[in-house]
């Protein structure tokens, strides 16, 4: 059954509160959002703490962002939340957060695309890295737009991690498995560095996706390798390069616009 927006506020209210508890954001920092229907998205305003919110502190935005409802501020970064739900007619909820281990490897430059760990194959497959872009701007867009239609967690370069999914919870739930999953990286590399899940056990997990009720965007491998490229047999590439994947997506957009 459909949530009512009263219950929607509240679930944003809750899990910006848990987004504030486990450190994933300080002072006024990230935005949560909801699509409410086609005209209307509920979200955080700007200049608040995630963790002492109220339901009634939330505002209505329109598809071109422009408020039609609350007494606060929208955020500068809401065209973040518009663009996945102009590519992503399957979305309802974005979640933007600066996780500090996830973060951590977006500052450094490096995505979450190695074979490591069952569930997050399985949940997310591979992690990618946008480019920075200066927040609030288009410029922050720019790099995103290629991964967002093929991805469900982007981390953005020396920012933070989007995550975005069926339900508002879901897309809090990935957020928890991006940090997970970044924290057991990082543990991994300071032992000696991970040992990667051969290519037929990825295969594998993405065959069971059925079973486990998991439909995500991320195929075996686009966008980035799920296992390091010297691995694949006979040079085979697992992968489509940037120049590939944003022909795809303009191919993609074009035939969507008729």
């Amino acid at each position: 059954m459909a949530k009512t927006e009263a219950e929607l506020r509240e679930d944003i209210v809750e899990i910006g509160r848990l987004c504030w508890t486990k450190g994933w954001v300080a002072s006024n920092d990230g935005n949560i959002s909801v699509r409410l229907d086609p005209e209307r998205i509920l979200c955080t305003p700007t200049g608040i703490s995630k963790g002492r919110m109220r339901p009634d502190d939330l505002i209505i935005v329109n598809p071109q962002g422009q408020k039609i409802d609350g007494i606060r501020e929208r955020t500068s970064e809401i065209n973040m939340h518009l663009a996945v739900y102009r590519l992503r007619p399957d979305i309802q909820a974005v979640v933007h957060c600066h996780p500090p281990v996830g973060t951590g490897f977006a500052a450094a430059g490096r995505s979450l695309n190695q074979a490591i760990l069952p569930e997050v194959i399985v949940a997310l497959g591979c992690v990618p890295l946008a480019a920075y872009g200066l927040p609030g701007t288009e410029e922050l867009l720019k790099p995103m737009l290629p991964l967002i239609p093929h991805y469900d967690a982007i981390l953005l370069g020396n920012h933070g991690v989007t995550c975005y999914g069926t339900d508002v919870w879901k897309a809090y739930y990935l957020m928890e498995t991006v940090e997970h999953s970044s924290r057991i990286t990082l543990v991994a590399e300071l032992l000696g560095g991970p040992k990667l899940l051969p290519r037929e056990e990825v295969d594998k997990l993405f065959d069971a996706r059925g079973r486990y009720g998991i439909a995500s965007r991320n195929a075996a491998a686009p966008g980035c390798p799920v296992v390091a490229e010297e691995a694949a047999p006979s040079g085979e590439r697992f992968y489509v390069t940037r120049e590939e994947l944003i022909a795809l997506v303009d191919e993609a957009l074009k035939a969507r616009m008729g």
